[in-house]
């Protein structure tokens, strides 16, 4: 008699808004999958300054797991996001899209009709994920981004109508 394997049962998650009690484990997961992640002065100054932050979490209480987290801010009658990370190990499972409905929907209660990014021109993986979301390429900011060795990357701009 041979075994069939089921997979596992799909993870519950919920956002929660980041917080500094939280910054441990964003910075632990923000260093792992970026070669130049933000600081936790970077998250610390977006909460300050009242930016959308929110964390994906799998489990509640002392328990819950970091999937991911968002961070954006609001303009006139539109939305920039800032930094959206899904933890490594969690990558693949469609969390962004969670995490970029949440944006959309939260965007439109704010009055935002744009939602706004940029990504390195080296982050395929992202944007696919954006591009398959609706995103389109709008533009390029030559030098944007730092890169290895001093270096600079370029940015490609994406924007999408809500």
């Amino acid at each position: 008699m041979s075994a069939v394997l089921q997979p596992p049962p799909p993870l519950e998650a919920q956002f929660e808004a980041m917080t500094e009690s939280w910054f441990e484990a964003v910075l632990r997961i923000e260093q792992s999958a970026y070669g130049h992640p933000w600081t936790q002065g970077n998250f610390n100054d977006s909460i300050k300054a009242g930016y959308q932050a929110q964390l994906l979490l799998a489990g509640s209480g002392e328990q819950a797991e970091l999937l991911g987290y968002f961070v954006a801010m609001k303009g006139v009658d539109e939305v920039h996001l800032l930094n959206i990370t899904v933890a490594p190990a969690h990558q693949g499972q469609g969390w962004a899209r969670v995490m970029l409905d949440a944006l959309a929907i939260w965007a439109r209660g704010q009055g935002a009709q744009w939602l706004w990014l940029e990504v390195r021109v080296s982050n395929t993986r992202a944007k696919a994920v954006y591009e398959r979301y609706g995103f389109r390429h709008v533009g390029t900011r030559k030098n944007y981004y730092p890169a290895a060795a001093s270096r600079r990357e370029d940015a490609v701009v994406m924007s999408l109508a809500l």
